[in-house]
């Protein structure tokens, strides 16, 4: 075996022999072709036979969620710098002009993978007996479908005419729509028109019969025009989608962080468009027609050849195709919680705990603040929130433990990326229920995963701990790789290093 020292004697390739300077820029990655590096790793999971089928059509839809997300923040924060004229490169030495070119080609790249994958995935979904049909495919299911569209569908569709009298509508960000070109059949007048797709309902109509059929709502809406516009027939249409600006901008100075956080979640639903995904071989009317209303240049426009919208096939991993998902895993319970009949002060005050997250459950957690907030011992919970889940049990015991007249103290971040108005309406929650809410500082944000409980036990407080490397999320503490520190002072002591020496 070679010794590390005899490198430095050997003619191993060294950054000087390959002719890089480590003192110069080219030493760095840059951060956003490092990102776009990482989301080809995601797409390279679609492509692994190892993986179970519909997992690997989870992993495209999560790939091409990243990238809407990648766009409207990280893209966007470029482009407002390159509109602003700087001129500072980045740490790798190059310039935002050169940066934004480079992003669009892997960008380009990485979609058209996308949809190669996509058209792989569908054969082999296919051979199971999962299929998404077209219109044309699913023109014997006519009478189902048209009573489904009635019924799920036309009620909140909402067809909209574009002429001077009624301007372009509002496409929100991630916003979803046909262009159509329409002729009236008694007099051959045109007419240009938006259906925007709701995302209310679900993308894809589950067909009934044997095995797994889907249609793409846009599909079902093209078969249904006559519906929506009687007495017209279609000359052409093409379906788009558009991402704006999402990347907030708040005050430094502002006196309510809460209200301009939720002012600038509006400003968000509102920014401007950095990216336009449009079917390929659209009309050229219509191409030039949203073009114009959007503001966008062709750089901006990216031509689909293939379905839009791929965040949404996440509807298609169904779970009872369980053959083609990864098996199920229930996580075990410590031994010495159940020795404990359950009781989590028990536990950690004989010993301090460190789990496994998944392979060791995070119930553990969620069960600590809920006895926290039922037991009359229990003085104060003082909690950090970064993530949590929509009906987070989290949330549910803070808001137990404050109604029952206990001190409650959450850190809520609100710059957790895209969780802002779930978090501004956790925090109001956690408001009406008694708890004092905090949201850390302007200029940095809180990540650290910290629950602190204070409890009377005969004349003295003991404080019981817990902390985390994952956020306090149920759902996704089921998937995530995490450890737990469970600790109290009268096991942990004052030596706050022994809490580092745990998770590191």
């Amino acid at each position: 075996m070679t010794h590390p020292a005899d490198f430095l004697h050997s003619d191993f390739p060294t950054a000087q022999s390959c002719g890089l300077d480590i003192t110069g820029p080219e030493r760095f990655l840059n951060r956003e072709l490092s990102w776009l590096a990482f989301n080809w790793r995601v797409i390279e999971e679609v492509d692994n036979l190892n993986v179970p089928l519909l997992e690997r059509l989870r992993f495209l839809s999560i790939s091409a969620t990243n990238l809407d997300e990648f766009y409207s923040v990280r893209v966007a924060g470029l482009r407002e710098l390159a509109r602003a004229g700087s001129i500072t490169p980045g740490i790798d030495g190059r310039s935002i002009p050169e940066q934004l070119e480079l992003i669009d080609s892997e960008a380009r790249d990485l979609m058209r993978k996308q949809q190669s994958v996509l058209a792989n995935l569908r054969t082999e979904m296919a051979a199971q007996d999962i299929h998404i049909l077209t219109a044309v495919e699913a023109k014997e299911d006519h009478a189902y479908l048209l009573q489904h569209f009635l019924s799920h569908v036309f009620p909140v569709v909402s067809p909209l005419a574009i002429d001077p009298a009624h301007p372009f509508p509002f496409i929100p960000n991630a916003g979803f729509a046909l262009a159509l070109q329409l002729e009236r059949k008694t007099d051959k007048r045109s007419l240009r028109a938006l259906v925007p797709i709701p995302q209310q309902i679900n993308r894809f109509v589950v067909l009934p019969g044997q095995g797994y059929r889907y249609l793409p709502l846009e599909e079902l809406i093209l078969m249904h025009l006559e519906q929506l516009f009687p007495g017209y027939e279609l000359k052409g249409h093409c379906s788009f989608s558009v991402l704006r600006d999402s990347d907030l901008e708040v005050e430094d100075e502002a006196e309510d962080l809460v209200r301009e956080f939720e002012v600038a979640l509006k400003r968000r639903r509102r920014g401007e468009v950095i990216r336009l995904k449009i079917s390929k071989n659209a009309p050229k009317a219509l191409r030039n027609d949203i073009m114009v209303e959007f503001s966008v240049t062709n750089t901006e426009v990216i031509e689909v050849d293939g379905m839009l919208g791929l965040p949404d096939l996440k509807e298609l991993v169904i779970e009872d195709r369980p053959n083609l998902l990864w098996p199920n895993f229930t996580p075990r319970v410590p031994e010495r919680v159940t020795d404990h009949d359950g009781d989590m002060f028990a536990a950690i005050r004989n010993k301090d705990m460190l789990l496994q997250h998944p392979y060791e459950t995070f119930d553990m957690v969620v069960r600590l603040l809920q006895q926290a907030a039922r037991d009359p011992n229990v003085l104060a919970i003082k909690q950090t929130l970064y993530r949590t889940s929509k009906r987070s049990p989290i949330v549910e015991a803070l808001c137990e433990a404050a109604e029952d007249g206990k001190s409650v103290t959450a850190l809520v971040e609100l710059k957790a990326r895209f969780d802002e108005a779930a978090n501004i309406r956790q925090s109001r929650r956690l408001e009406r229920a008694g708890a004092h809410v905090v949201y850390g500082f302007m200029n940095l944000k809180t990540h650290a995963k910290i629950s602190t409980i204070v409890r009377r036990e005969g004349d003295r407080l003991v404080t019981y701990t817990h902390y985390g490397t994952g956020n306090y999320h149920p759902i996704t503490a089921r998937v995530y790789t995490d450890v737990s520190l469970f600790t109290c002072d009268a096991a942990l002591g004052r030596d706050a290093t022994k809490v580092f020496n745990y998770l590191s």
